[in-house]
């Protein structure tokens, strides 16, 4: 059904404000006469939704979402499909008499079940949306680095968060091809997100991964399979190198190092991997917080699986969510033979093909 489209002829000298008190007028007039001629019909749509009788009036709470640029009327079916209102059709009408047709405000807006049809069209005519919280998760941070950032953020504790990343049905199609029994870290997109006040742990969990699913594209996900890459031993690369990488530009040339170097079966040696596993130790932890920043000669000993020093080739898993800019480096490395690259001391790094030429880099940048 299309919109109502209502106009009011003004006269030469007829001010907004006082155009603005007539057409509040006509539409309180307006309500009454559509509200009487679709009496019937609202008493029998009433009885359809879903298939309950008419929608009861409560105080529970319903969140509609309005994304941008939405068609009103499927919000209104959606209205009346939540129990918000009992008429789409009387809620189309009544938000053509307000001229809402195209100016529907995007977000989360709360209303409750049964509430008056006029005043659910005045709550999206205000555009007064629920209140949301801001959170940023920079790239490079593991899962627990999140967790604390939500609650700080006051969005849901830090306890509950993790507790939901442990849920073994969420559906995305990119998380599918992890091993059994590995968790979420590394599938959590680091952006900026707007939350609802109300959001539940589950549903951020969901937001970060379908924003995860959306961004790693199927054509950087075919791209990364071409370097013989699996989406998880992708997302595993690329944690590293958003880890190891400060200069934006050098994530291709360190993905390409690695890469070669896995072809070659020689270790990664990086060092982030080494952090990550020794911040498993709780104490670790707390004494040196998630990434300790010196690593000392009997740190890049310790036995574990995420030891790329103790281990050849990639770790069982992420060691912290990558950017989108790291998953493009590693489906879309440089065409180079580095096998090396050494810290500058500036954020930058010397790279190299043969280990001669990383030992003077070496000995250039690390005296």
């Amino acid at each position: 059904m299309p919109w109502p489209r209502y106009s009011i002829a003004r006269g030469g000298h007829v001010s907004r404000a006082g155009l603005s008190t007539l057409v509040l007028a006509v539409v309180v007039v307006a309500i009454g006469w559509v509200a009487m001629a679709r009496a019937p019909a609202i008493a029998a749509r009433g009885a359809e939704v879903r298939g309950r009788g008419p929608v009861p009036v409560t105080d529970e709470s319903v969140l509609i979402k309005v994304p941008a640029g939405a068609n009103g009327n499927a919000i209104s079916r959606q209205m009346q499909q939540s129990g918000v209102i009992a008429d789409a059709g009387l809620f189309r009408t009544l938000a053509g008499l307000m001229g809402l047709e195209n100016q529907l405000a995007a977000g989360e807006y709360e209303f409750t079940h049964g509430m008056p049809t006029g005043e659910a069209v005045q709550r999206l005519r205000t555009g007064v949306t629920v209140p949301s919280v801001t959170v940023t998760i920079p790239e490079g941070w593991r899962l627990e680095e999140t967790a604390a950032l939500f609650e700080r953020q006051g969005l849901v504790s830090a306890a509950d968060f993790l507790q939901a990343l442990e849920a073994a049905d969420y559906g995305q199609t990119a998380i599918q091809q992890r091993p059994a029994g590995a968790s979420l870290e590394g599938y959590l997109f680091p952006d900026t997100y707007f939350f609802s006040k109300k959001a539940t742990p589950r549903e951020v969990v969901e937001r970060l991964l379908t924003t995860f699913e959306q961004r790693f594209t199927t054509d950087l996900r075919a791209a990364a399979q071409a370097q013989k890459l699996s989406v998880h031993q992708a997302v595993t690369l690329a944690s590293i190198v958003e880890r190891e990488a400060q200069v934006a530009e050098e994530r291709p040339l360190i993905a390409a190092v690695f890469l070669n170097r896995l072809r070659l079966n020689m270790p990664l040696q990086a060092d982030p991997t080494v952090q990550y596993a020794i911040a498993s130790n709780p104490a670790s932890a707390t004494r040196y917080g998630w990434w300790k920043r010196d690593l000392t000669v009997d740190d890049l000993k310790i036995k574990s699986p995420y030891s790329t020093y103790a281990n050849p080739g990639l770790p069982p898993g992420p060691i912290a969510s990558p950017g989108l800019a790291a998953l493009r480096a590693v489906a879309q490395p440089a065409a180079v033979k580095h096998l090396y690259f050494v810290a500058k001391g500036d954020g930058s790094h010397a790279f190299a093909d043969s280990l001669d030429e990383h030992n003077r880099n070496v000995q250039k940048y690390q005296r």
